[in-house]
This record gives structure tokens, sequence and C-alpha cells, in this order.
């Protein structure tokens, strides 16, 4: 599934494939976060809500 990542380094908006669904933080603080990886080895972070991110397919 592609979606829109912010790519830090090129200081732009990049579409790509999600490869991973992460959570970040401990129980009852949980952020949600889909990762997804540039053609040149970057990782890309993108937090999105609990929703989304049970909507996402990987």
């Amino acid at each position: 599934m592609k979606t829109t990542f912010y790519d830090v380094k090129k200081k732009e908006k990049v579409e790509a494939d999600v490869t991973d669904k992460v959570t970040y933080g401990e129980a009852g603080r949980l952020r949600y976060a889909l990762r997804a990886q540039t053609p040149d080895g970057r990782t890309l972070t993108k937090f999105v809500s609990k929703d989304d991110w049970e909507k996402t397919q990987v």
C-alpha cells in the first residue's frame, strides 16, 4: 500500500510503499506509526491515528 511520507533529507513529500506497522510508547500512551524505505535505503516514519493504523494492510 502506498502512502505519502515527508522526507526530511529532501524536504518534500514522497510516495512510498508501507513496509511495517509499529507502535511507540507504553500501555495507555501508545503512538501508532507506519514505516517505509526510500530507494537509497533510508527509513521513513509517519505517525498516524489508531484507526488509520488498523486499516493499513502490510
